[in-house]
């Protein structure tokens, strides 16, 4: 930053002032002092053409009111700039609150409480609260509205400051003791505060002033310190927080009167008084930090005592209060910004984001790009990039191809000019000072610098792309110590442990060009080294230290401005004799600026640069001025004799929303002289003007004079001179034309006056050039206007060519509705698919396939479009229709359309189905999904494989002792998918058999069928078979319960042949309490003998078996009673009489019903009672 002194302004009466404040939102100044002073000034505000030209804000007084109301001291005045008040206070005690009414300041309230002195006021964030403090350890927090919220009494303390916290949740109170106590909103004290700046500090001190920012207007950097204490011995620290236990730690060397943050948080202004070395008297002096304690700048105040100051809204000014004067410095602000490509980089903060947002703004199209960037340090940029210097995210993971400096603290971001990151480098080298040319970035701390070769890949080989992964083995980035002698011979490998060594001459400064590069030191030397070998090549002596420095194009001069905005110039390549007759390299130039803040050396003249004194450009030639411009503007770009500016100052103040009247071209005298002497004297007379002062923009400049005159031969003379290949072809082509009028519709069209050109060629009668000349310029528009204004053979195509192009332009701007109404005139097929999809207009899609031929390139791409929304139907129709049954399938498949899947396979011979079923079922299963698999197999008419996975989940329940009902059916749909199985295997072979009429192949195909179907019968008896066991097992507990015995008895019998699928234990307790109900007690007897000798049971199972056998059978005999020899065999279970299945009784008729599906029989007269098979509950009885 830069600042200097603007203007004096003195209180009338010569009235000694105290304190000052600046209203941040209105502008009003309020100043006290002796004598009840207490005045409200107002600044002339900027007019909005004075702005649009870059003019300084002016200083000139607009309102001076005098407030009555005090009769002491004015000793503390302070804004509520929400609710548009003044509080102020004097010795006495009295406390006078103003409003504003009508352009006027009046009394509001008053408040005088007679006993003490206020020391401080300070209002919340909101403006809500107000807290004054009195000296005697009164504490008063009242409303905006003049009502007393609460009030404290701080027994034996002084105080002599209050703030308050951002969030006003705390108060801070500054004793006359120089201690700082920490209250919350209420008034209860929580802790004193940890005052790290007073360690070794004796004697007496007391607090300067306690300042806390209130992010307003965002921070810097996340967790910026922001809470300023300083003391009047010259100590100070800066805190995050009140409970900051590392503060950071200032000794100003001054004796401090106040402080004050500006507007952002991002500079402190420490004023005081600093003992003169030669002087008996104090010099005055405003110091200038940034929240993390670097120095900026010191402003010399004059006069005897400087009393307060404070910060304009904007911060580009301050108000100091110095005995009865009030002195306004002017502050030019060092921003984060850059101008690469027609672009300004700019950076600011927000309120409402931890990171600083970075804003690429394309001043051509007037289109801005934003970024996010944490803790932004600074933005360089050159040519087509721009580099953003960056403190590393610790959480954010970097690049696989930075693994070596893993843990790096910065970064390098090289960017386009839209934002674009195209290569960050991780480094451990602070890049406090950053510069770059078009091939390499170099960013130096304060005792190394590193460099870095970059290059952009716009089309790179395989090869070359490997190579990128080796560029830190081939020295594209190198790092050297400054105090390191460079031979450029390899040294500098990327070793980060020599950056940390110290220096005791630090670098202060860098720059560089394609040749050379500059690195200036605090002694005032500049080392000078080669690029790209990084050798030392040359040291040259200053008699200053350096803040900025600036080479011009071809490397012979550079400019230097040191801390105090002077401005030298050192000439390179010249040799000049020190004080002892030695020849030394440089030489120093005659030329000295004062309080100069930028300058820039034009890209084409090594003579020619521009700079900026105060609130003046000037442009020099040869080390001679130009007469001055009136301007605050930051110098983008200075090129073909003119100077591109950008107004920041005003662009920050909405930096949302740029405007194109911010950026300013300034001419130089030469162009504005050669264009006088061209529309006054003439073109023949201007040549040998400019033939004396050679420049390629006054060439051109000539040349199109020429041309707006159709002085062709003057015009390709003036081409030739500035080397315009481009003009030359034009002329030429002028020349062959024989009509005067056309030639000046095409010089028209060459200045861009195409209006008045096509204007031209409709007036003679020439549409095909008017049409040619919009379509050049891309105005489909105004073609589409001129092709319905006439008739043509080519006209059709050229009208499909427009309506093409204008839905291109809809499109681009995603309103799909309009562009597809220019896409149907244009029988643009593929861009209406495109727009339809986008418009979710599905059906107009699947209309537009229905009308495309077969084959047609642009149906996978619609079929694709289906798929992605989920459409099966219509995609499968689109692949089909385009002869792609196996991408048809796949959506299918990818769709869960197993059915439409297994059918197109089948309809097209195709063999993979099976594989797709086994890997989908396989994900399935996976996951656990075995229901969904065997219905997916279901489905696919995969029986067999849907049938083993019933049967496992059927055995699974069975083990688990699940419901026998739930069991049961299981194993019925086992089954079931199996006799599904078998009909279609039986199907397929009869399919063959018709093929083939012969006797011996029918007979052989039945051989095979047997053969094939032998394995998956086994595999269906086993379900039938576990069906059956707990359908008996159901059937005989019903007639247990029913009380039909006997039958419950002969249905349990049959569970004997099942132990294998229901356990033992089940059976045969079951089948002894069948017996026991029956009164079969020797049948009884066996399945207890059974039970006991089941090694499956625990001991006391066992025994608690073998009491209960004990009990039933010493009051019932087991005798054996003679049974029919039918019972004998069903006891037996060697019999094949078939078993009815609803009674589980023996079917003895000869005739009975069996099941067509699961062959199960059932006797006749049962029949009747039933409507379906009681074991697979089939319908068809």
């Amino acid at each position: 930053m830069f600042i200097y002194l603007c203007k004096k302004i003195a209180i009338p009466g010569n009235v000694r002032l105290k304190c000052i404040s600046w209203n941040k939102n209105q502008g009003f100044i309020a100043c006290g002092g002796e004598d009840g002073l207490l005045k409200v000034l107002k600044l002339e505000t900027q007019t909005d053409e004075a702005k649009i030209k870059g003019l300084a804000a002016p200083n000139n007084i607009s309102v001076t009111q005098t407030l009555e109301g005090h009769s002491g001291f004015v000793q503390v005045v302070t804004w509520n700039e929400q609710y548009q008040k003044l509080t102020t206070s004097d010795q006495n005690g009295l406390i006078i609150v103003w409003m504003l009414y009508r352009g006027s300041w009046y009394e509001e309230m008053i408040n005088n409480r007679n006993k003490s002195v206020v020391r401080s006021m300070s209002w919340n964030a909101d403006g809500q609260k107000i807290c004054i403090v009195y000296e005697d350890g009164a504490v008063i927090v009242g409303s905006v509205d003049g009502n007393r919220i609460w009030g404290k009494d701080l027994k034996g303390t002084h105080l002599s400051h209050v703030a308050w916290s951002s969030d006003s949740r705390i108060l801070l109170f500054g004793m006359a003791n120089g201690e700082i106590h920490i209250y919350d909103n209420q008034g209860n004290f929580i802790v004193k505060m940890k005052l790290s700046c007073l360690v070794n500090s004796s004697g007496a001190f007391s607090i300067a002033g306690v300042h806390w920012y209130h992010g307003t207007q965002g921070y810097i950097e996340p967790n910026c310190p922001c809470l300023a204490v300083c003391y009047d011995n010259g100590r100070c620290q800066i805190m995050r927080d009140e409970n900051d236990y590392n503060p950071i730690l200032i000794d100003t060397g001054i004796n401090v009167v106040c402080i004050q943050w500006n507007p952002n948080g991002s500079v402190l202004a420490v004023a005081g008084s600093l003992k003169a070395a030669s002087q008996d008297k104090d010099v005055n002096v405003v110091q200038f930090y940034t929240p993390f304690g670097e120095h900026l700048r010191t402003l010399k105040v004059p006069g005897k005592q400087i009393s307060s100051l404070s910060w304009e809204g904007g911060g580009l000014k301050i108000a100091l209060a110095v005995d009865y004067y009030i002195y306004f410095a002017n502050i030019r602000p060092h921003y984060k910004w850059g101008y690469c490509s027609n672009t300004v980089v700019y950076a600011y903060t927000r309120p409402d984001r931890p990171e600083c947002c970075v804003v690429f703004w394309d001043t051509k199209n007037n289109e801005k790009y934003v970024k996010y960037v944490k803790s932004l340090i600074s933005i360089t940029t050159y040519g087509d990039f721009c580099v953003l210097a960056t403190k590393a995210d610790e959480n954010q993971p970097q690049e696989e191809h930075e693994t070596e400096s893993f843990g790096a603290m910065y970064v390098l971001v090289l960017c386009n000019s839209i934002g674009t990151p195209l290569d960050p480098k991780y480094i451990d080298v602070e890049p406090l000072f950053v510069t770059m040319t078009k091939t390499h970035v170099i960013a130096a701390s304060r005792q190394a610098f590193y460099v870095w070769q970059y290059r952009v890949a716009k089309k790179l080989t395989a090869m070359e792309i490997n190579q990128l992964t080796r560029t830190r083995k081939e020295g594209r980035e190198r790092i050297y110590h400054i105090d390191d002698t460079s031979s450029g011979s390899g040294d500098g490998h990327l070793d980060y442990s020599r950056a940390f060594e110290g220096t005791i001459d630090p670098i202060c400064a860098i720059t560089a060009s394609d040749k050379i590069l500059l690195v200036g030191r605090e002694s005032g030397t500049i080392q000078r080294y080669s690029l790209p070998s990084v050798a030392v090549v040359q040291s040259y002596t200053l008699g200053c230290r350096a803040y900025q420095l600036c080479l011009n194009c071809n490397s012979s001069r550079l400019a230097i401005i040191d801390l105090s905005g002077v401005l030298t110039f050192l000439d390179l390549d010249m040799r000049a004799a020190d004080s002892t007759g030695q020849q030394e390299a440089g030489e120093q130039l005659k030329l000295e600026r004062r309080d100069v803040w930028d300058m820039k050396w034009a890209k084409d003249n090594p003579d020619l640069f521009a700079m900026m004194e105060k609130t003046r450009m000037y442009v020099f030639r040869n080390l001679d001025p130009e007469e001055p411009i009136q301007t605050s503007g930051y110098i983008c770009n200075f090129e073909d004799l003119e100077i591109k500016s950008v107004l920041l100052d005003e662009i920050l103040k909405n930096p949302e929303h740029p405007n194109k009247d911010y950026i300013i071209n300034f001419e130089i005298r030469s162009l504005r002289d050669s264009r006088a002497l061209i529309e006054k004297v003439g073109i023949e007379e201007s040549f040998q003007f400019i033939e004396d002062n050679p420049h390629p923009r006054l060439w051109r400049l000539l040349a199109e004079a020429a041309l707006q005159k159709l002085d062709l031969q003057m015009a390709e003379q003036a081409f030739v001179r500035c080397k315009d290949y481009q003009g030359i072809k034009f002329v030429k082509r002028l020349g062959n034309l024989q009509s005067e009028s056309m030639k000046q519709a095409e010089v028209a069209a060459y200045f861009s006056r195409f209006e008045e050109a096509e204007r031209m060629y409709l007036n003679m009668d020439r549409r095909d050039l008017a049409i040619g000349l919009r379509i050049k310029l891309g105005d489909w528009f105004r073609v589409l206007q001129l092709l319905k204004t006439g008739s043509g053979d080519s006209d059709d195509a050229l009208l499909e060519q427009a309506h093409n192009a204008i839905g291109d332009y809809f499109a681009d701007r995603q309103k799909w509705l309009n562009a597809v109404q220019y896409y149907v005139q244009g029988q643009n097929q593929e861009r209406l698919a495109e727009c339809y999809y986008m418009l979710e207009d599905y059906r107009g899609l699947e209309n537009l396939a229905n009308s495309l031929p077969e084959n047609h390139k642009l149906l996978p791409d619609i079929a694709y479009m289906f798929v992605r929304v989920g459409m099966c139907e219509q995609a499968v129709s689109a692949f089909l229709k385009c002869n792609q049954p196996k991408d048809a399938v796949d959506t299918c498949v990818h769709l869960n359309q197993w059915n439409k899947a297994v059918e197109l396979a089948k309809n097209h011979n195709m063999k993979e189905i099976g594989s797709l079923l086994a890997r989908y079922a396989s994900h399935l299963l996976e996951k656990n999904k075995i229901l969904d698999a065997i219905e997916l197999y279901r489905k696919a008419n995969y029986f067999f494989e849907a049938a083993k996975l019933m049967f496992k989940i059927a055995d699974e329940e069975s083990k688990k002792r699940t419901k026998p009902l739930r069991v049961k059916k299981l194993y019925v749909l086992s089954a079931l998918l199996m006799e599904q199985c078998h009909e279609q295997m039986q199907n397929a072979q009869r399919g063959k058999v018709k093929e083939k009429s012969s006797e011996s192949a029918s007979a052989l195909a039945g051989l095979l069928e047997e053969d094939v179907l032998s394995s998956t019968n086994r595999f269906a008896d086993n379900a039938w078979r576990g069906a059956e066991a707990y359908h008996f097992f159901i059937l005989a507990q019903k007639q247990l319960y029913k009380g039909s015995v006997d039958a419950a008895l002969k249905t349990a019998l049959h569970l004997r042949d099942y132990e294998d699928i229901i356990p033992a234990v089940e059976i045969y307790s079951l089948l002894a309490l069948c017996a026991c109900a029956n009164r079969e007690f020797d049948t009884c007897s066996k399945a207890f003998v059974k039970l006991e000798s089941l090694e499956t049971l625990k001991p006391e199972q066992r025994q608690q078996y073998e009491d209960l056998a004990l009990e039933i059978f010493t009051r019932y005999s087991p005798k054996c009673n003679k049974k029919p020899d039918l019972d004998a065999v069903l006891e037996s279970g060697d019999g094949k009489i078939p078993v009815c299945v609803a009674t589980g009784a023996p079917i003895l008729e000869y005739q009975f019903w069996m099941c067509s599906v699961c062959k199960h029989c059932m006797k006749t007269k049962e029949a009747e009672h039933y409507k379906a098979c009681p074991l697979c509950h089939s319908t068809g009885i």
